[in-house]
């Protein structure tokens, strides 16, 4: 019977010559001052030792391992890892403080977590109250004690056997309830995607991914990681984006893919031209909506058009403009036609089809379609439709050629530089701050990135409120892409006749508050 583990599909792909370099590291220097590389080889032999530290531990049959570390080769490898010695991979947003991080322990109970040095002892405390076995260290200057333990085992590991649906990882998202929620993805859900964009995107030999995204969430872990080992491709390594040295390295790359506001800020840079993308075969763009505008500024500056697409945590990618001419237009503004094995359908409230270009919810289906969330089987219920289609929350509409355009998020979800924030758990923080009786919280046009996160706060009678101190306050709660801009003291919040928050009128009021 075949393996379907992820990892032996990854590394059936790697090149014949295991010393030809498959990462350059472009941010990160040796002590002789040349550019830190990984051959194929490292990685190969470094995803095996780590494989064998977790199988020497013991740990029960599907134990979640999770990550809260900062970006570096070794935590790709920790993924890669985990995969090849058959366990479960948990990212964590490096950003996320200790009531957020305490939530996502108790509700994974992870048997060992891997976390950065300095935050090794409020990190490690919450795990081992929280019954976690193992915890170990990894930083991003190639330390820590998980290397430590790993580098005195075996570099040969036979990758456990893993059927299709077998839980590969799970990745947190939330809805509007504030409480988060674990996709479960599996080794299929993962490989068929990763197969299906692989020749969708006509990845070529020879190509050369910039991989500067983050890599605890499902474009920067899963699309771009995947898709460059999936190739063979050497990837050239950021640690940190840094729009004027990824522009520079476009002389020697193919491949790149980010969020709008990488984009942005790739645009503001003198030196974006076309003779600078010349080598460059394809830009993609995806976790958050690409404005036109800077969709047709980066044709004119660069002589490219970017590729957008969709997806989400539970379904990994669902539709995407097309990589081939022959395949049709790239049109700004939508993410093109679903993927192929992929069904995508625009429905009405009540279940029935929508008409071409009407407005409805997107439900999709498919072999890239989660199977759940974690230990939430009523949830899970209530997110499938009588006939097994997932429903994403999206609102949008399909043209007659196909192309989805996303209008609008059914869940008031906000998408801030390509990260996920719900209102509500900014709200659950607020309304327990001294003095503050009720909030309402928002996303509005922003031009860097595309949407930033603002908050009306209503005081309880004879408190004084500072909208200052109250973001201050947030910073030291929570990760700092969910804290507010802005933060407006109001007398009390817009409401219709049922009493429910008009969210869209504080939209309206705030819409032109970061135009430049």
């Amino acid at each position: 019977m075949s393996n379907a583990n992820l990892f032996t599909t990854l590394r059936a792909a790697f090149p014949t010559d295991l010393d030809a370099i498959a990462i350059e590291c472009a941010d990160q220097h040796g002590p002789d001052g040349l550019a830190l590389s990984y051959s194929w080889r490292d990685l190969e032999r470094g995803t095996a030792m780590l494989a064998n530290l977790f199988v020497s531990l013991e740990l029960p049959a599907g134990s979640r391992i999770a990550a809260h570390t900062d970006k570096s080769v070794e935590a790709l490898m920790l993924y890669l890892a985990v995969l090849r010695a058959g366990y479960v991979y948990l990212p964590l947003n490096n950003a996320y403080q200790a009531a957020e991080l305490d939530y996502f322990i108790k509700n994974a109970e992870p048997a060992l977590l891997v976390c950065a040095g300095k935050n090794f002892g409020w990190v490690s405390k919450l795990a081992f109250q929280a019954g976690t076995a193992y915890v170990f260290t990894l930083n991003d200057d190639r330390s820590g004690t998980l290397l430590d333990r790993a580098a005195t085992l075996s570099d040969q590991h036979e990758p456990a056997h893993k059927e299709p649906n077998e839980l590969a990882a799970i990745l947190y998202t939330s809805g509007t309830t504030g409480r988060s929620k674990g996709a479960m993805l599996s080794h299929g859900n993962l490989r068929s995607n990763a197969l299906t964009l692989k020749d969708l995107w006509d990845w070529k030999p020879g190509d050369v991914l910039i991989h500067a995204l983050p890599i605890f969430h499902v474009h920067g872990l899963f699309v771009a990681s995947h898709g460059a080992l999936l190739n063979g491709s050497k990837m050239i390594w950021f640690a940190r984006f840094d729009p004027h040295a990824v522009i520079a390295r476009f002389a020697v790359a193919s491949v790149f893919m980010g969020v709008p506001t990488l984009y942005v800020r790739m645009l503001a840079e003198a030196t974006l031209t076309p003779q600078a993308c010349a080598n460059m075969r394809l830009f993609i763009s995806g976790s958050a909506p690409l404005l036109l505008d800077t969709f047709e500024d980066w044709q004119t500056r660069s002589g490219h058009t970017i590729l957008e697409r969709y997806g989400m945590s539970e379904t990994l990618m669902l539709t995407s403009n097309p990589c081939r001419g022959l395949d049709g237009e790239r049109i700004g503004g939508t993410v093109g036609p679903a993927l192929p094995g992929v069904d995508v359908r625009v429905s009405r409230d009540d279940g029935a089809s929508c008409a071409t270009g009407e407005i409805g919810n997107i439900e999709v289906r498919g072999p890239n379609v989660f199977s759940g969330y974690w230990r939430m089987p009523e949830k899970t219920q209530e997110e499938f439709t009588a006939d097994a289609w997932f429903k994403t929350g999206d609102v949008g509409r399909k043209d007659e050629n196909g192309y989805f355009t996303i209008v609008g998020r059914a869940k008031d979800l906000i998408i801030t530089g390509g990260y996920n924030v719900y209102p509500a758990e900014i709200e659950a923080y607020l309304n327990e701050m001294d003095g503050v009786l009720e909030s309402a919280v928002v996303g509005v046009p922003h031009p860097d990135f595309g949407e930033a996160v603002i908050a009306s706060v209503v005081a309880r009678p004879g408190a004084t409120l500072d909208g200052d101190a109250l973001i201050a306050t947030l910073k030291r709660q929570i990760a700092g892409f969910k804290v507010p801009k802005q933060v407006f003291v109001v007398a009390d919040l817009p409401r219709n006749a049922m009493g429910k928050v008009q969210k869209n009128l504080l939209r309206q009021q705030h819409q032109q508050g970061f135009k430049s």
